[in-house]
């Protein structure tokens, strides 16, 4: 199961702990997920069993705490450990990422760009914001979590943004429960951005998840026209609800549908203005959040998803009407899931020509636009824009 997951059932069943007790078991937790190779290596020189070797190793409360709790050799095999000079380690120790992610990577970014995303994915992500535009503007927001005693600065590339350092407690601010904010990362807002819904239109956000898409291309439409938020899974559309009912927004229509040839999908064929496919994926480009990934997928996970991600976006495709944009978007790193998908759709549709994301951001006033992009599709990196990994392809309907 995703690692959050558990440590949230965990954390609910041990509700005597304290914040700080609780924060420190998190992220514990999560280091020895992001760096499990290392300490797997490290444990190997220790003594008693593997999983408390592992805690020791990747401790993130008060050392004094720690060495209090130890037994005199664990003690001596921690000072050891400490004094090792990690920069002269073997590579996949020092990067703690499979072969087949790392292989990849590498040739794609380079050395140095490669060393770069590593560091990057060892940090913890910051907390990102989303202003409803539909109830609150930007610098409102911002000033009422000021009085809050929490300081936010407006992103560099979303124009509805705000980020966050730490994480404090937002779910009983009135900014919160109001709907004025949400939490999403910066690159997903921007990819709500480049879909460009606009006033009256007719919208699908095809892989809806629990929302955070939908909701900001709600906002986009003003709250007029018609959004459709389609998804296979039921309790990912429950989870909209609650945040759907914040937000204030009226012309959000969640549908549960079996696959994309779904009847509902085939009665709307030629009638859609804009489709946002933000297909299922990896998620490599989350491992700042979720370094479990790493550990959960395969080469083989990834091959079968390729198949469903070509699928889906074929599926989309025929919603739209002539004139209409279709969105492919992921939040995984590698081409394999985004460039090779894209390069097989064009292929085999012919009436879908492809938009440069440079432009479509350099219109939308988004400072820096050709530095998010590569090979006229957006591709957002960690260690170059602070935001989790995300790809993103435009497609016009002729």
């Amino acid at each position: 199961a995703p690692a959050d997951t558990i440590v949230s059932f965990f954390l609910r069943q041990h509700r005597e702990l304290g914040p700080r007790e609780r924060h420190t078991l998190a992220e514990t937790a999560y280091a020895v997920l992001r760096r499990r190779l290392l300490y797997q290596h490290f444990a190997q020189s220790g003594s008693g069993p593997m999983e408390r070797r592992l805690a020791i190793a990747g401790w993130a409360g008060g050392v004094g705490f720690l060495r209090a709790a130890l037994e005199p050799h664990e003690q001596k095999w921690l000072t050891t450990i400490s004094a090792i000079d990690r920069s002269q380690l073997a590579p996949k120790l020092r990067h703690n990422l499979p072969d087949w992610i790392a292989q990849p990577l590498q040739a794609q970014l380079g050395e140095d760009g490669f060393w770069a995303l590593v560091a990057s994915l060892d940090a913890t992500a910051p907390l990102d914001l989303r202003v409803n535009t539909v109830k609150a503007r930007r610098e409102a927001v911002q000033a009422t979590l000021a009085e809050a005693g929490i300081e936010a600065a407006a992103t560099p590339f979303s124009p509805w943004g705000l980020r966050i350092h730490g994480r404090p407690a937002l779910q009983k601010l009135p900014a919160f429960t109001g709907g004025d904010i949400e939490v999403q990362d910066e690159g997903s807002q921007l990819l709500a951005l480049i879909t460009q819904a606009r006033r009256g239109e007719m919208v699908v956000d095809f892989c809806a998840g629990a929302g955070g898409k939908t909701l900001a291309l709600g906002a986009s439409m003003r709250n007029t026209g018609r959004l459709y938020a389609f998804d296979v899974a039921a309790h990912r559309l429950e989870a909209l609800k609650p945040r759907l009912a914040r937000s204030g927004l009226s012309n959000v229509h969640p549908v549960q549908i079996a696959h994309e040839r779904d009847e509902r999908i085939k009665r709307l064929a030629g009638k859609i203005d804009r489709v946002l496919v933000d297909a299922p994926c990896s998620g490599l480009g989350t491992l700042r959040r979720n370094p479990d990934l790493k550990w959960r997928q395969s080469p083989k996970a990834v091959q079968e998803m390729n198949a469903k991600q070509s699928a889906i976006l074929d599926g989309a495709a025929r919603l739209l009407k002539p004139g209409g944009r279709l969105i492919y978007a992921t939040c995984s790193l590698l081409a394999s899931e985004n460039e090779a998908v894209c390069a097989q759709f064009a292929a085999s549709h012919p009436g879908f020509e492809s938009v440069d994301v440079a432009a479509v951001l350099t219109e939308l006033g988004v400072d820096g636009a050709e530095g998010l992009c590569s090979g006229g599709n957006l591709r957002l990196w960690p260690h170059l824009h602070a935001t989790d990994g995300f790809f993103a392809s435009i497609w016009f309907k002729s």
